[in-house]
């Protein structure tokens, strides 16, 4: 099959925090795709912990400056990049004062979700899919990476679904082992709503605990990877009770991990 060209939307990558299972598969993976000829867009946030100047992010003038409404109010979108040297691959950053420059990623000092991570998410998507609609890049394949990710297979299915670069992207999401407990705020289905989303399926993130969110997200994706042994059981149950096709947990260790992906991808297509 012809190569693909894969949109990644991490929560995580490292060297830009600290490495975990999340943001080591993250960077080897989007590495690895381009590697086997894959045409690849790698997306994370530009926490206000990253470290600009020692990680040399720059400011991508022409892609730069849009404005996103959430919840009625305007936040600029300013997108960054960098590149990874040893791995030859270069990443892009969406960043929002309002949203990112806080100094840490999803928590406060006292280990607490910030209140606003529904819009941080929302915009992150939203954000994504903008400045690859600037980019005038197509993609086959956009897979999303953990929970933060959520929302961008719910902008393709309901916003984005007839816009010629995205009616024939299949997607994949990956299940980590990234549960929260407390629910993200019960205002989400509403500000969902107020972008013209109308799916009666959102009744299930009346609540938006993990659980609902990651069924709502499935019901919108091609195919589900179990990219962490830990990942939650439930959640992951629910998975392979859709019927759609899994990529079953391999360790990172696998000789051949990153071939499975590779036909996972093809396979979807």
């Amino acid at each position: 099959m012809a190569n693909n060209r894969i949109l990644y939307l991490c929560k995580e990558i490292t060297p830009y925090l600290p490495e975990n299972e999340e943001s080591q598969l993250c960077r080897t993976l989007s590495q690895a795709m381009q590697e086997r000829g894959n045409d690849v867009r790698t997306f994370m946030p530009r926490y206000g912990c990253i470290n600009e100047r020692r990680n040399q992010l720059h400011e991508v003038i022409r892609l730069s400056g849009m404005n996103l409404i959430i919840d009625d109010n305007d936040h600029q979108l300013i997108i960054k990049v960098a590149s990874i040297p040893s791995a030859r691959i270069q990443i892009y950053f969406i960043d929002n004062d309002d949203y990112f420059a806080r100094k840490a990623v999803l928590t406060d000092a006292d280990g607490k979700p910030f209140a606003d991570n529904d819009e941080r998410m929302i915009f992150f998507a939203n954000g994504v899919l903008e400045t690859v609609k600037k980019l005038h890049w197509a993609p086959t394949i956009v897979h999303c990476h953990s929970w933060f990710s959520a929302m961008a297979p719910i902008y393709l299915r309901n916003v984005f679904n007839d816009d010629p670069l995205f009616r024939d992207v299949k997607i994949v999401v990956s299940l980590y082992n990234d549960r929260f407990e407390e629910p993200l705020s019960k205002d989400l289905k509403r500000k969902i709503e107020s972008i013209g989303i109308t799916d009666e399926n959102l009744s299930i993130i009346e609540t938006p605990s993990y659980e609902n969110l990651m069924r709502y997200v499935i019901g919108n994706a091609d195919g589900i990877v179990i990219a962490s042994d830990k990942a939650d059981q439930a959640t992951v149950e629910f998975a392979r009770g859709t019927g759609k096709p899994i990529l079953e947990y391999r360790s990172a260790d696998e000789e051949t991990l990153f071939d499975n992906y590779n036909s996972f991808y093809d396979e979807l297509r």
